[in-house]
């Protein structure tokens, strides 16, 4: 080979090759449509067969790749099948009309759910790159949905993580018998011992959790200092997540094995049990029993669409990272069909868990409201306030059950209609205990508390419902991380156990807001507002630039030749029409429904034992709308500098992946044919790998994507023609 040439010239040097993908196409052999990494839209027979444009991608581009095909689905379903499974659907469903809440989150999973979950995974693996990269090679001028999703991942993992340093906290307490938050404390007064105020106005377990575990202040505006129990929790909960995810996916798959199975043994022995207590059936059957009135509600469809919309992790980035470790001739379409059906099946496997247990609670509750009130009644019949001939005969209050004492409640309240108030007397009816929805941190750390101090064994139940927590949050935390550490790691030479480190560090510093005894409020608003509009933008953004930009036919074409077999045309309506007006009908709603509603928090009040609603002051509102703000920021800075070339958006450049398959080829060069790799002898003769009867528009239609002579760069506004990267 001629010593001056390109080619040659890259062999010896030690420069970042920086060369054109028109250069080095200019000196390969003609495209094979079918090898070829991306269709670009050309016709088979446009392509001279059996040759293949681009070296083999996995073999040679030196990216890391997933053991085996189950480590990356328990990865997948590790991401997806988190915390908001155990506590936040069974809220959702039994707010929303119980098993009629089931009907529209199924059509929406059908909808937006697997259709945007399986477009994340065809980029991710298809261009092999972490969220950043994708994005930018797929439009660059919409390159900041990648930063954006990176800086809400961010967001998320800071208090996400929180949760996780909750219930390492109450894994270590739940070593104890009984456990700790069975039974108020009690204080001296003077010669005189009492229950707790505060515990006796709440309950022990909703104590333990607002005063021992929390030391919550009254107001965000006190801080309260440091919370020193719940700032070693969180220091535990990073070192761990740091250690799983710092050899990257070969050692956080093998965690797989264990953090996303082991939940589902706990999940299937807590079923189980409580499938045994008093009361569990009680508490499906009101589950289950659809109010089909509810399915017309507007925001019943909205819930439906947000918990579908994060319930399979879309637009955090952690779903593109993992599959950017697959093989491309992975069937990417069977992987989102499965993920997307283990995480509803969980979801409703949860739910179940959730109210046999809340059933049992349930029960519990009535029946202690039974004994008490029944006290009070005897107090009133030996005191002459009531009569005893308003007690029906068979009533026997050694054993009184909850019917007997339903029909002598009936009676005294008829017979002593005008100062029944007076008597202080409760219905104690099973469905109001039932109906008392716990959301979120109170649905794991109160109510399920709550009910395991009345299981036999307690300890060894309460131990297995935390580690269960843990393992959750773990598998959603090494997601996270992973779609926050990969698109750095593509961009820049970074060694991954620096970076993980540095992130993990930086993130506890910042996450020692959230141990403050004011910490829990800004947990509240972190997950209120740093998350759900960002990442439904981002979303939207990541449909429009696949489908309208890119183009939805040639996407199908490209899917088709790199699974071998052409998806469903229940996709190509999806992608285009139907998930991109869901999701601006999502939008709109949420951004009335922050307007119309009032933005607040439900604050601790020590003195009367309960929570009550305080709205933001000005500062925590504009930190709330901050967060908004900020996360969205990169997309339309990174569209306006790239828009006016005001910085360079790479496009053409050679990816990574791409530049080192090529180094790897052009090593033997000097060894080879000169023909094999140069197409005519001179430079201005090669021909362009576009055919000339067809000349590829641009995705406005209107400009043309051509090459130029040997030695230019291709440019154009939207991406180079021959980088395998940059072409989707």
């Amino acid at each position: 080979m001629p010593k001056n040439t390109k080619v040659t010239q890259l062999q010896h040097s030690n420069e970042p090759v920086t060369e054109s993908v028109a250069d080095l196409l200019s000196l390969e052999q003609p495209m094979d449509y079918k090898s070829s990494q991306m269709s670009m839209g050309l016709s088979p027979g446009s392509v001279a067969p059996g040759k293949s444009l681009l070296p083999d991608p996995d073999a040679e581009d030196g990216r890391p790749a997933w053991n085996n095909k189950l480590e990356y689905i328990l990865a997948q379903v590790g991401f997806s099948v988190g915390l908001g499974n155990v506590w936040r659907f069974p809220y959702l469903c039994q707010k929303n009309g119980g098993g009629a809440y089931l009907v529209p989150y199924f059509i929406l999973l059908i909808l937006i759910g697997i259709p945007l979950f399986f477009l994340e995974l065809a980029v991710g693996q298809r261009i092999r790159r972490g969220s950043i990269g994708v994005w930018n090679y797929v439009y660059p001028q919409l390159g900041g949905i990648g930063v954006s999703s990176l800086m809400v991942c961010g967001f998320v993992g800071l208090y996400y993580n929180v949760i996780i340093g909750w219930s390492i906290f109450y894994f270590f307490q739940s070593f104890q018998y009984p456990l700790p938050w069975a039974e108020c404390p009690f204080q001296r007064n003077g010669s005189q011992v009492i229950v707790e105020p505060e515990c006796e106005k709440s309950s022990a377990t909703t104590y333990f959790w607002y005063r021992e575990a929390l030391n919550i202040t009254s107001t965000i505006n006190d801080t309260g200092g440091l919370n020193w129990k719940m700032t070693l929790s969180l220091l535990v909960a990073w070192i761990l997540v740091c250690l799983a995810v710092i050899k990257g996916i070969q050692s956080s798959g093998k965690v797989m094995y264990f953090s996303s199975l082991f939940p589902y043994v706990v999940l299937f022995c807590f079923l189980v049990r409580g499938l045994m207590m008093k009361g569990a059936v009680d508490g499906i059957a009101h589950m289950f029993t659809p109010k089909l009135e509810k399915m017309l509600e507007p925001q019943v469809w909205r819930e439906a669409a947000t918990q579908v919309f994060f319930a399979l992790g879309l637009g955090f980035g952690g779903v593109i990272a993992f599959s950017s470790y697959n093989k491309r001739d992975n069937n990417c379409h069977f992987d989102a069909a499965l993920v997307s059906i283990i995480n509803f099946l969980t979801s409703i496997l949860a739910t179940l868990v959730v109210f046999a247990v809340l059933g049992f609670k349930a029960n519990v509750m009535n029946e202690k409201c039974v004994v008490e009130n029944a006290e009070k009644i005897l107090s009133y019949l030996n005191t002459g306030v009531l009569s005893k001939d308003l007690v029906p005969p068979h009533i026997n209050f050694s054993h009184l059950s909850a019917q007997d004492y339903s029909e002598m409640y009936g009676v005294i309240k008829t017979v002593k209609e005008d100062s029944f108030g007076q008597l202080g007397l409760d219905p104690c009816i099973l469905e109001d205990e039932l109906n008392k929805a716990v959301q979120g941190t109170g649905l794991a750390f109160i109510a399920f508390t709550e009910a395991m101090t009345h299981f036999p064994a307690s300890p060894f139940w309460s131990v297995m419902f935390f580690f269960m927590l843990i393992n959750l949050g773990l598998g959603s935390m090494i997601g996270t991380m992973t779609g926050i550490t990969t698109p750095i790691l593509d961009a820049f030479k970074i060694r991954k156990e620096i970076l993980c480190v540095v992130c993990c560090i930086i993130a506890f510093l910042l996450g020692l807001l959230f141990v403050q005894r004011s910490g829990n409020y800004f947990v509240t608003m972190f997950d209120d507002y740093s998350a759900g509009l960002p990442l439904t933008v981002v979303v939207i953004l990541e449909n429009i630039s696949v489908a309208w930009i890119y183009g939805t036919k040639r996407f199908m074409q490209d899917l088709e030749d790199m699974l071998g077999f052409r998806p469903y045309a229940f996709y190509y309506y999806m992608w285009r029409y139907v998930s991109p007006a869901i999701l601006v009908v999502l939008i709109i709603s949420t951004v009335i429904e922050m307007a119309v509603s009032p933005a607040g928090y439900n604050a601790w009040v020590e003195s009367e034992g309960s929570e009550q609603f305080h709205s933001y002051p000005p500062w925590a509102l504009a930190m709330a709308y901050a967060l908004i703000v900020v996360a969205m920021l990169p997309l339309p800075i990174i569209y306006i500098v790239r828009q006016f070339n005001l910085v360079s958006d790479g496009s053409n450049k050679l990816s990574v992946s791409y530049r080192k398959g090529m180094m790897k080829d052009i090593s033997n060069l000097e060894e080879q044919d000169e023909q094999r790799f140069i197409l005519s002898k001179n430079p201005s003769e090669a021909p362009s790998p576009m055919p000339p009867h067809r000349a590829y528009l641009g995705p406005g239609g209107t400009q043309e994507m051509t090459n130029t002579n040997y030695g230019t760069s291709t440019k154009t506004g939207y991406q180079n023609i021959g980088s395998p990267e940059s072409e989707l």
